[in-house]
């Protein structure tokens, strides 16, 4: 027997397969690795060598947004593409980078900044608009949400723009759906910060952020320029230092969040490590509810830009206490006032010390508690309704169905007028949830790494999928007469690309969708699209290309 994620409902069900060997995408996936190549696709500037590249790119990024087109200046997405692009002024683009970038003008430019996805939301609230939703597929770029479109629809259906093959493609909200893209470059890398102090000691670091569209290509579809490894950070050469340096999921999250580009591991400061304000801290002290929910640990880079303030990315616990309104190293004497939903992985993840490079708890600071890294036993049970807190906590309990766990507890913090911790995830794997591979099974291959990852019994029923997850934050936070802000993560999209991994990497999407399906049910049911905005974006994308498309196709 093998578990299987329902495509439609997103619940696990139990199933019968016939054979490991009949899974297409894994086997594709496991012949790549083994062999160093395939023709199907590539990881990086060597078609011959499939995993050339396991990291990110400055690659530009589609963006779909729901409840926007003919609606006001500033929510219209049109407000921030074509000739409205801020890349085809200099003043503009001195506003976001501070300066302008080498090669980074371009009169020609349709595509928008990453930033401007913060104004989009800041303009929609002011618009009268009560929920706003950012959902996020960290890593997925074009060609990641079309080698999932392709596998579902079981034929190359597109070759650039929005395309179809999954929801978020194809859904329409009522004729209000948007397509774009936008550039992701970081204000810089190589900045250097203290923890301890809170402080950078390079403001400006050591590589400008920008985009050369000679270079990286107009659209998120362009092929290849002459100069292959410019969208990686690197040289000609392939060795040294490029034009402009690829962005982290810090400093891309920020950008979305507060509108302030930043450097690479910045969580919600600019440049010089100065604090700036987060949409969900301006629209709570307004009086609307705000959250937070990943697929990934709870205060991973994406999901801690939705509210914390940290110098450093993985300065975790200090993250975690941000959110969830307890002192912290940014905030020793008035805490933040905290998230009223956080929902995450990183149960059971643990470390002894500081210098455990395998558990990455060495950039937490001076203030380290052994244990989780994510979120202490103290914390913990500081935050806890049962122990005078202000959250119903939801963990993943031995021999519990996690949906059910969360559901209730939902529940109850909407009866008992409590916020809402969720913390499930496999503590081995870093405290991630289960990954999906394409078929929904949950049996995933070798990448990479030419590791495999493998889940008990348990950990597919003591843990709830994504789309659970929003479930349950709509739930609490539909509750506020006001209205929300919500962060939705797909974090696993980016562990999959990482890894090189194509059948993971439909998986994730896929997983993504569900959430997604979730958010437009929930709008239908309890809201609408005059009143309620939604994005649907990625932090920033990979290196994959896909060489013969229509080999993601499983034979007849």
């Amino acid at each position: 027997m093998m578990r299987k994620l329902c495509l439609e409902c997103g619940l696990l069900v139990s199933m019968v397969t016939a054979s490991v060997a009949a899974d297409h995408l894994r086997e594709l996936q496991t012949t790549a690795i083994n062999n160093g190549q395939s023709p199907v696709a590539h990881w990086g500037v060597d078609p011959q060598n499939y995993k050339e590249w396991g990291s990110h790119s400055n690659r530009l990024i589609p963006v779909y947004t729901f409840g926007t087109r003919g609606t006001s200046a500033g929510v219209d997405l049109d407000s921030y593409t074509g000739k409205n692009s801020p890349y085809r002024s200099e003043a503009k683009l001195k506003g976001i980078y501070g300066r302008v970038p080498t090669n980074t003008l371009n009169p020609n430019a349709e595509y928008c900044d990453q930033t401007d996805l913060a104004a989009l939301q800041r303009a929609a609230f002011k618009a009268g608009k009560k929920h706003v939703i950012l959902l996020i597929f960290d890593g997925m770029d074009w060609q990641t949400t079309r080698n999932a479109a392709i596998y579902n629809e079981r034929r190359v259906s597109y070759s650039e723009g929005r395309g179809t093959g999954t929801h978020f493609q194809n859904y329409t909200a009522n004729g209000t759906t948007q397509f774009g893209c936008m550039c992701v470059a970081p204000h810089n890398d190589g900045t250097d910060s203290d923890v301890d102090t809170q402080t950078i000691a390079n403001p400006g670091g050591k590589y400008p952020g920008g985009y050369n569209v000679a270079k990286g290509g107009p659209f998120p579809w362009s092929p290849p320029s002459a100069d292959i490894n410019y969208l990686t950070g690197r040289a000609p050469d392939g060795k040294s230092k490029g034009e402009h340096p690829y962005p982290d999921s810090a400093n891309t999250a920020q950008a979305m969040t507060s509108g302030v580009k930043s450097y690479n591991n910045s969580i919600n400061v600019d440049y010089a490590g100065q604090q700036v304000s987060p949409i969900a801290h301006e629209v709570q002290t307004a009086g609307f509810a705000v959250g937070a929910v990943t697929s990934v640990p709870i205060s991973h880079a994406t999901p801690a830009c939705a509210y914390a303030q940290n110098v450093d990315r993985d300065d975790y616990q200090d993250l975690t206490r941000d959110m969830l309104g307890l002192p912290s190293i940014s905030h020793p004497r008035k805490p933040l006032k905290g998230l009223d939903v956080l929902i995450g992985g990183g149960f059971g993840d643990s470390a002894k010390t500081t210098g455990d490079p395998e558990k990455k708890s060495q950039g937490q600071g001076k203030n380290f508690v052994p244990g989780n890294i994510w979120l202490t036993d103290a914390d913990r049970e500081t935050i806890d309704v049962a122990r005078g807190g202000k959250y119903v906590v939801a963990e993943r309990t031995a021999g519990a169905i996690g949906r059910d766990v969360l559901l209730a507890a939902a529940d109850k913090a909407v009866s008992s007028k409590q916020r809402l911790l969720g913390f499930f995830g496999i503590g081995k794997l870093k405290g991630h949830l289960p990954f999906a591979t394409a078929d929904g099974d949950f049996n995933p291959t070798i990448g990479r790494t030419n590791k495999t990852e493998s889940y008990t019994a348990a950990d597919l029923a003591e843990n709830p999928t994504l789309a659970d997850m929003t479930t349950a934050a709509l739930t609490v936070l539909g509750k506020n007469p006001k209205g929300f802000w919500l962060m939705v993560e797909a974090g696993d999209v980016d562990w999959a690309n990482h890894d090189n991994n194509l059948d993971n990497s439909i998986g994730a999407v896929n997983s993504g969708d569900r959430a997604f399906r979730v958010i437009t049910a929930w709008v239908e049911k309890h809201s609408n699209w005059q009143e309620t905005v939604v994005i649907v974006t990625a932090d920033h994308g990979h290196y994959l290309w896909l060489d013969q498309p229509e080999g993601l196709i499983p034979p007849k």
